[in-house]
């Protein structure tokens, strides 16, 4: 019995340390007063004011596009990238594997001013397309991660089987390869969308004046105070999350025999 309750007790401390921070930014966002040490009423005003603001509205529009195109490219690339491998010599294949996964245990911030500085050397102006490069680059190694498991589980002779039966090479790998892999591809594209979407390091080393996403807009804001209609978007984006995993979760799963 003791056991149990203590169980739920040291469950229940998890969630208050884990949901106590967001549950606060919360209430906040509701809260009249522009100072966080006291309640001035219940106000929608910061959610109306953040629908106003320009700045805000541009940086997290930024922020997903940049997440949205890395995370198609670098799964594209990230998908081909494994096609390739898996025809490799099993040597040629582990270094390369090693290869790809030293951006993933290489600090941030290293990545960060090592991108950077490749800019500066070839010329290139900072702004949009160099975030863009940078969060590609980084995103890459995640998405092979993510493709290479699905890859060895494939059974190759349904794909030289197909070829036998009459379809062309293009037609087979997307009618017997391709929905094999689908898992694998998908997974990689949310990590990429959600690395992406929350990097600050890189983009704040990669990014040019006269733009930010998110993370930098709200590093900016700090110095200064951040203002009540972060706490609002901050909602809405938790708020968001929240919808999109309990629509994944109602989805119907693949039924078993």
């Amino acid at each position: 019995m003791k056991t149990t309750i203590l169980k739920k007790i040291y469950i229940a401390l998890i969630f208050l340390f884990l949901y106590a921070p967001i549950l606060t930014l919360m209430v906040l966002s509701f809260n009249a007063s522009r100072t966080r040490a006291k309640w001035g009423g219940f106000t929608l005003k910061w959610y109306r004011e953040l629908f106003q603001n320009r700045i805000i509205l541009e940086a997290l529009s930024n922020t997903l596009l940049i997440a949205l195109l890395s995370a198609v490219i670098s799964t594209v690339i990230g998908t081909v990238a494994c096609l390739a491998m898996d025809r490799m010599k099993r040597r040629s294949r582990a270094v390369l594997m090693g290869i790809t996964n030293i951006p993933m245990l290489n600090a941030e911030i290293v990545t960060g001013i090592s991108l950077m500085l490749l800019f500066i050397s070839m010329g290139v102006r900072f702004g949009f397309g160099t975030i863009l490069l940078s969060h590609i680059t980084f995103n890459i190694p995640y998405v092979i991660l993510s493709v290479m498991p699905r890859m060895k589980q494939l059974n190759p002779s349904t794909f030289e089987a197909a070829m036998d039966l009459g379809a062309s090479g293009p037609k087979a790998f997307f009618s017997v390869v391709f929905p094999d892999l689908l898992p694998g591809i998908l997974s990689g594209f949310l990590m990429a969308f959600t690395m992406s979407l929350d990097d600050f390091i890189i983009t704040h080393f990669t990014k040019g004046p006269g733009i930010d996403t998110l993370s930098t807009k709200i590093y900016t804001e700090v110095k200064k105070g951040i203002k009540p209609e972060m706490y609002a978007l901050s909602t809405l984006i938790f708020a968001a999350v929240l919808l999109l995993l309990f629509l994944v979760n109602r989805m119907p799963g693949e039924k078993t025999p």
